[in-house]
């Protein structure tokens, strides 16, 4: 026979009702509205503008459908600003990304001076680009800048005009952004190998490698992760590249970037419609880097 204490908990465990805490959802609901407002949602209303030919004053803009993209791929300016864009990226990849990891074997060391030389490369990442432009315009300026007058001082009677060239304003501008970038690529390196473990090196050590032999063989492949993020960071910085080209050179002298490019056409052109159109297709070749790098990430979080 059961007793009646032994029914209770029975009818308690029956009755009882699962308890959701709402608590973290109450803490995620506000930033994902946040998200949604400031993100997703001009995301999707600049697709919207790219098929109109919005002026960015009239109420009512009217749908083109895609006559802004055919007019965009015909335009030569666009062109130089897509190749101006190409030409960063080709040299972000290439020397920031060689300087930053030479930089860093050669800091990974002990030395005399090692953090003060670490602090001193790495200085120009905490300036803000707009300071950076500042800063290098007046290196560049051909009467009083710090190049020409050292030309003038060694005999040069004809120094280059630098950013006044039409030839060599983008490359001007490139190495004034390479100057701030190979700290920060440094910096990520020495992140890298700091993460490495000194057992191997010794053990290739042992075996007889050289240090060329070491370099290939046993730290470079433990630095590919990071060199992943270096460069799918340092490809989006070459195709966001916008303030030091508005602060040194507005655009001109051939020096147009995308993102400087649909600033103008949007907001000093008042072609809202075909400065969205622009930032479409930038945001589509951002997306395919944002992709690769996804794909890298997913793919190594699968292996292990």
């Amino acid at each position: 026979m059961t007793s009646i204490a032994q029914i209770q908990p029975q009818r308690a465990r029956g009755g009882t009702r699962r308890h959701i805490n709402w608590t973290p959802y109450l803490f995620i609901i506000v930033p994902l509205i946040v998200y949604f407002v400031w993100i997703i949602g001009p995301t999707l209303y600049t697709f919207y503008l790219s098929l109109t030919n919005w002026d960015g004053v009239s109420p009512n803009p009217s749908f083109v459908g895609l006559r802004n993209f055919e007019r965009l791929f015909t335009d030569r300016t666009f062109h130089e600003a897509l190749t101006n864009n190409l030409r960063w990226l080709v040299v972000f990849i290439t020397i920031p990304t060689t300087g930053g990891l030479g930089m860093a074997l050669v800091f990974n060391q002990e030395m005399r001076g090692g953090r003060w030389y670490k602090v001193s490369f790495y200085s120009p990442l905490v300036l803000s680009l707009s300071v950076i432009g500042l800063i290098w315009a007046w290196v560049y300026n051909p009467s009083l800048g710090l190049i020409n007058s050292f030309l003038r001082g060694v005999g040069v009677a004809d120094p280059p005009g630098w950013l006044g060239d039409r030839d060599l304003a983008i490359w001007c501008i490139i190495a004034a952004a390479v100057w701030r970038q190979v700290g920060y690529v440094m910096i990520l390196y020495l992140a890298g190998l700091k993460n490495i473990d000194p057992t191997l090196t010794e053990a290739a050590i042992v075996d007889g490698a050289s240090r060329w032999q070491l370099f290939r063989h046993v730290v470079l492949p433990l630095l590919a992760p990071v060199t992943t993020i270096v460069l799918v960071i340092s490809m989006i910085d070459s195709l966001r590249a916008f303030d030091l080209v508005s602060i040194m050179t507005r655009g001109s002298q051939r020096t147009q970037v995308l993102a400087n490019f649909m600033y103008i056409e949007a907001f000093n052109n008042y072609q809202m419609g075909y400065g969205a159109a622009i930032a479409v297709v930038l945001f589509s070749i951002s997306m395919i880097f944002i992709g690769f790098y996804l794909w890298r990430v997913i793919k190594t979080e699968l292996e292990y």
